[in-house]
């Protein structure tokens, strides 16, 4: 005898089907709404309205500096904010504090796993945090002793469930906020090791966020795998702004020094600006020639300039306003993995798979 429960979940499953069918077509036909709208505000162009600014001279950077110690590619660096040191994490497993002008190393610690994917110093300059492919986030204080065993005083703070793809302290040294693989954000609590808001809203890994510019600010912004570069609000854990228009993985994004718009860089070969009062892209730095990722981004501190590091072993400079490219750099001999501006703007670090770190200036 059949259950007389099965025709019943049938038509449960049928009306259930035509309810997600239905809701689909709602969000389609809504999102088509949206791009409408925002068409309607996209009447001019960025490189339109700069045309009658005055073009850039020549300039000339060059490698200063080369840091040499990582036993593996340099998969991640960032600058304390003295404007001299400088952390790097790799694919060695190890995490080195330099001074990036006498090239000194003042700290080394060797990490349980390889793949050290992110590291930060903190705000102090007395910590730095890292984590990879051990899906947490650990945070280091540093002291003036050199011969201090840094291993054992090492705190975890986040946990993921799966690899951490960047971290970034907040204003202060007892909050960091940590994107992954498992597909979210997260914020959490330095001391206690608490989560205090989880952010979800990407559909596969995220590879990147950066901290709006502003002391009071409580937003971010987040790339990944899904195409999407979102933003955040910290406080209520939603994503209030969201733009899709790269067509591959976005690899880096990084703030416009005002706070108003944001970079990305991703595996399409473009960077992309994005305005968030206007709520849409307002320009894209290509080249038909220029066929490789881009791996990092970053602004110069008067936001002129972008700075993007990418898999053919370049670094492209680019014209914000008029969207030209007005320099290339060579020097690394394998992919330029990491890129990031001084806090006073004088010169730029890059870190690549070819095991070392350069300051250009």
């Amino acid at each position: 005898m059949r259950s007389p429960l099965i025709p019943e979940m049938a038509t449960q499953e049928v009306q259930l089907n035509e309810t997600l069918a239905h809701l689909k077509t709602e969000s389609e036909t809504l999102k088509t709404k949206l791009e409408e709208e925002r068409a309607k505000l996209h009447d001019v162009e960025l490189h339109q309205v700069a045309e009658k600014v005055e073009a850039l001279g020549q300039f000339v950077m060059k490698t200063r500096r080369t840091l040499k110690g990582h036993g593996n590619k340099v998969l991640c660096m960032d600058w304390c904010k003295d404007k001299r040191r400088i952390v790097s994490s790799s694919q060695d497993g190890k995490v080195i504090v330099w001074d990036a002008f006498t090239t000194n190393k003042e700290h080394a610690v060797t990490m349980p796993c390889t793949w050290v994917m992110a590291c930060a110093y903190a705000p102090s300059g007395c910590a730095v945090a890292c984590g990879g492919l051990d899906n947490k986030c650990s945070v280091y204080p540093l002291s003036l002793d050199k011969n201090e065993n840094l291993a054992a005083k090492k705190k975890s703070v986040a946990m993921h469930t799966n690899y951490l793809s960047a971290c970034s302290f907040t204003n202060s040294d007892m909050q960091i906020l940590t994107s992954s693989g498992d597909g979210t954000c997260a914020l959490w609590d330095v001391e206690s090791g608490q989560l205090l808001q989880s952010f979800h809203g990407h559909a596969a890994d995220v590879l990147c966020l950066d901290l709006a510019p502003s002391e009071t600010g409580n937003t971010f912004v987040s790339g990944g795998c899904d195409k999407k570069a979102n933003v955040w609000d910290m406080r209520s854990g939603q994503c209030i702004q969201s733009f899709e228009t790269h067509e591959s993985d976005i690899n880096s994004v990084r703030y416009y020094p005002s706070g108003d718009a944001f970079a990305s860089g991703s595996d399409d070969a473009t960077c992309r600006l994005y305005d968030l009062r206007a709520d849409r892209e307002v320009a894209i730095y290509s080249k038909e020639s220029i066929i490789f990722g881009v791996s990092s981004v970053d602004f110069s501190l008067s936001g002129r300039l972008l700075f993007g590091g990418y898999n053919d072993y370049t670094i492209n400079v680019w014209d914000v306003l008029k969207g030209t490219r007005v320099s290339i750099l060579f020097g690394h001999e394998n992919r330029v993995s990491t890129l990031r501006v001084s806090p006073d703007g004088t010169a730029f670090c890059t870190g690549s798979w070819d095991h070392t770190l350069r300051i250009w200036a």
